[in-house]
């Protein structure tokens, strides 16, 4: 039988890097482009954006294309953000060797 104090000693541990990997992620910030660069789109670590650049010359072009652009820019700022945020809580959750404890990611 598994030592019940081991593993409630992991478990803190877990839970103290859980804390401060929220926080990292808090921090992460992510830029998402489309049209070659016409769109930019900067999320924060909880999906917000903080900022959106538009081109010059793409201010010429229908709005559908225009709102289309914004779509593709976030949508790749969120990708890129939840590649980031995984890869922090992997960090967090990594080798700590629960026993008997399978990590879903």
């Amino acid at each position: 039988m598994t030592d019940f104090s081991k593993i409630l000693d992991k478990a803190k541990e877990l839970e103290a890097k859980m804390k401060e990997s929220q926080e990292n992620i808090k921090k992460i910030r992510v830029e998402g482009v489309s049209g070659t660069n016409s769109v930019k789109v900067i999320l924060d670590g909880e999906g917000e954006m903080q900022k959106i650049e538009i081109s010059k010359e793409i201010l010429n072009e229908e709005k559908s294309i225009i709102e289309d652009l914004i779509v593709a820019a976030h949508n790749n700022a969120k990708a890129q953000l939840k590649t980031k945020t995984n890869e922090e809580i992997s960090k967090a959750a990594g080798g700590l060797g629960i026993p008997g404890f399978k990590w879903p990611l």
